[in-house]
């Protein structure tokens, strides 16, 4: 897989211009040994694509039951992506790619937006569920939304590194929808809970500030 990636992500010309011979020398073996493993070029890039979503997944649990901290999971997701430009780019590229399809890719990317927008949409209903989200909007649309500005600032962090802090923008992005996505929010709108601001109505109006 480091090898596969290596050369899809920091020779010249990408996945197009990588060959299975080139990966093959890079793991000391033959192209017809290679080929044992993986049939085709296709077949190995799914196969880097699977082991980045795996390396995703070690940072992002979509199965905790707290929405907000799957929120701050991804932050951090974008936060380490921005350590790894070439397989972001990667990523990028193909993304846009696929969408013929024709693409050897295509099918994992159908599969690949519906999990995360699936997996996005739980989290915020556990989030719209504790009453925690600011504004009125459909957890799915809001996990559509994640989806888009992920996506959008790694190609503008693609393009200028200086541009853009791709964690701290997704982390802004998500201040505008949580309340208490901070922790010192948080423990400011549990403080207000516990002193029953939010049965009678008092502090309600700080509370939608968090």
């Amino acid at each position: 897989m480091y090898a596969g990636t290596t050369v899809f992500t920091r020779m010249p010309g990408g996945y197009r211009a990588g060959s299975l011979r080139e990966i093959a020398q890079r793991v000391g073996m033959s192209e017809a040994g290679l080929l044992h493993h993986f049939k085709n070029k296709s077949t190995l890039l799914l196969a880097v694509l699977d082991h980045r979503d795996e390396q995703s997944r070690q940072i992002v649990n979509f199965d905790d039951a707290d929405g907000v901290e799957t929120l701050r999971a991804l932050v951090k997701l974008a936060r380490y992506n921005a350590s790894i430009p070439g397989v972001i780019e990667l990523f990028c590229t193909l993304s846009a790619e696929a969408t013929s399809p024709s693409h050897p890719a295509h099918e994992y990317f159908l599969r690949r937006y519906e999990y995360v927008r699936e997996s996005i949409t739980v989290a915020f209903r556990r989030i719209a569920d504790e009453g925690r989200l600011i504004r009125e909007i459909d957890p799915y649309r809001a996990a559509v939304a994640t989806t888009a500005m992920m996506d959008g600032l790694q190609v503008q962090w693609l393009l200028d590194p200086t541009s853009t802090d791709m964690a701290d923008a997704l982390a802004e992005f998500f201040r505008g929808y949580v309340r208490g996505y901070d922790l010192d929010a948080l423990e400011q709108l549990l403080d207000a809970r516990a002193a029953g601001s939010l049965v009678n109505g008092e502090g309600a109006g700080a509370v939608a500030s968090l």
